[in-house]
């Protein structure tokens, strides 16, 4: 839901008329056409005091100081430049957005991170008023009792006025970290963003990851160069691991002339491109540094949803169906399939919960065991008794301290600093296979597929395309308004732009106490591993668990 819905009227509509008797808000209860356009809003408008943003109605009507509203901005140019001039932005000109009836996104309009609203005697009329227009638009929202208005961040998309002369911007891409469907469409759609909305000509493609600042050629991108790109997986650009030099990189940044540099990457790339925003305002360059996140495990925090994430998900599917097949047409088959999830396990989730031939999930969150009552032998012997086969889908992550203590191996890390993971698919069927043979006394038939490399090389989905033209061009825009130091994702279904701090401060994991993991739960029938409350309280920290028990359960 974006906070940035304004809503005038001529006088303040009693509560009865917007609330009818059954307390059930219906459309036909707040005929939108009916408002008419003079003097109250709804909307607050917005004062910023450094990061934290508070609400204030502007027919004088003021929220109670601890309504929790903040916004977590992210820096501007003119934050260390404040004589930087700023131009009528080309979109003014564009045919295309000309029958655009809000071509421009305003400085007030947020984005609200947790959607819901809060009742109390000041705020009751502001906040109902709304709920019904939400209501009227069909958007999905929550009202709570005292709940706080919490945190939000400015919307992306484009500005009135933009702080690049389109003549004089010279833009840079670079594409870091592992692979994932998408990154050509978003590397396409950047350069196609800046050529055909602002008439940029000047955009450079740095090869080879981080180092290729300086250590590797550049290409020069057009339109032309890039326009089939999208159709291939990989990245165009190549990439690397690592190699993050901050004052090389600026260097480079500032011997070439480039005013915009857009960093693709995951959680360190992004470390790494916030590290490259503030040698460049140490430095007092005009270099608007906007990130990209990237990863297909879906583990970025604050966004919804990573692009490339549909792609694995609707490809592993190929996997999983050939693993069901294989175990289907032998006795006592068991095929296990190995997804990707580092520390997330939201592919191997996603893809049991589509697929409704998985029996057993296993996650990097969620830890499990082999032998005894309720371990994973049991249910496997219970499973092939009643089916006659079985199918396992496990993240690569997954049990990595059982392999690690197994094989006797020492943790190693990366160039990108990510602990080396050990093959638990591997593992797991010489573990199944050895106890089945020799304690179980039982002939069984282990199927092992790991499509990993082969669900990272294809190219993004119809959805992930349009997702990544989303994320492109939201970047462009901020970029072209001077916005630094940020990072683009939906939030709550809207585009926003972050800070990039916010979105490498955690990781994001499945939540073993949400619904979704319940849904899957109920889906396969399986084990949840868990023997007691005192399991639970072993699984999740105490910071985590009050996160939880505080947390707004949306989903229906």
């Amino acid at each position: 839901m974006e906070a940035s819905i304004s809503l005038l009227g001529s006088t303040k509509p009693s509560l009865s008329s917007l609330i009818p008797s059954s307390n059930v808000l219906h459309r036909r209860d707040f005929p939108l056409p009916a408002l008419k356009l003079k003097k109250v809003s709804v909307l607050p408008r917005i004062l910023q005091q450094k990061r934290l943003i508070r609400a204030q109605c502007s027919d004088g009507f003021k929220p109670e100081e601890d309504d929790g509203f903040v916004l977590e901005d992210v820096p501007h140019l003119t934050k260390f430049l404040p004589d930087l001039p700023s131009y009528p932005n080309p979109l003014k000109e564009s045919q295309a957005y000309a029958i655009v009836k809000r071509t421009f996104v305003s400085s007030e309009d947020v984005v609200a991170q947790n959607v819901s609203w809060m009742f109390s005697s000041k705020l009751l009329f502001f906040d109902l008023r709304m709920f019904c227009l939400l209501k009227y638009l069909h958007i999905q929202i929550v009202v709570q009792k005292g709940s706080k208005r919490g945190v939000h961040f400015r919307r992306a998309g484009p500005r009135e006025r933009v702080y690049f002369r389109s003549d004089e911007v010279k833009a840079c891409i670079v594409t870091c970290g592992g692979l994932c469907p998408g990154i050509n469409t978003v590397i396409r759609e950047i350069v196609c963003g800046l050529n055909n909305m602002y008439g940029v000509n000047n955009i450079l493609g740095i090869q080879g990851g981080y180092r290729g600042f300086y250590s590797k050629n550049t290409m020069t991108l057009t339109p032309k160069v890039v326009n089939d790109i999208h159709k291939r997986g990989g990245t165009f650009l190549q990439t690397s691991r690592g190699g993050h030099d901050t004052v090389k990189i600026v260097d480079n940044i500032q011997d070439r002339g480039i005013n915009q540099v857009y960093i693709i990457g995951g959680d360190g790339t992004q470390k790494g491109a916030e590290k490259i925003y503030q040698e460049v305002e140490r430095r007092g360059l005009q270099v608007a540094v906007s990130g990209i996140p990237k990863t297909i495990d879906n583990d970025i925090a604050v966004i919804d949803k990573s692009f490339g994430f549909d792609t694995a998900v609707e490809e592993a599917q190929r996997a999983i169906n050939a693993a069901h097949v294989e175990v289907e047409s032998v006795e006592n088959g068991v095929g296990i399939v190995k997804l990707m999830g580092r520390y997330s396990g939201f592919i191997a989730m996603i893809a049991t919960l589509a697929n409704r031939d998985v029996d057993c999930c296993l996650i990097p969150e969620s830890p499990f065991f082999l032998e005894g009552k309720g371990g994973l032998f049991e249910f496997i012997e219970q499973r092939l008794k009643e089916n006659r086969h079985m199918v396992i889908v496990i993240a690569e992550g997954a049990g990595q301290d059982y392999v690690s203590q197994s094989m006797h191996v020492s943790g190693t890390k990366d160039a990108s600093g990510n602990r080396l993971l050990l093959d638990v698919g591997l593992w797991l069927t010489q573990q199944i296979k050895d106890h089945f043979t020799n304690v179980r006394k039982m002939m069984i038939n282990m199927k092992y597929i790991d499509p990993t490399y082969m669900i990272r090389a294809i190219p993004s989905n119809a959805s992930d395309n349009v997702y990544c033209t989303l994320l492109a061009q939201s970047a462009v825009h901020g970029a072209m308004a001077g916005y630094s130091g940020f990072t683009v994702g939906p939030v709550n279904s809207r585009h926003a732009y972050i800070p990039i701090s916010r979105v490498t401060e955690m990781t994001n994991t499945v939540k073993l106490t949400d619904r979704m993991w319940a849904r899957l739960l109920a889906s396969t029938n399986q084990p949840s591993f868990l023997t007691g409350e005192g399991a639970l309280q072993n699984v999740i920290d105490m910071e985590t668990q009050e996160k939880i028990d505080n947390m707004k359960i949306s989903s229906i």
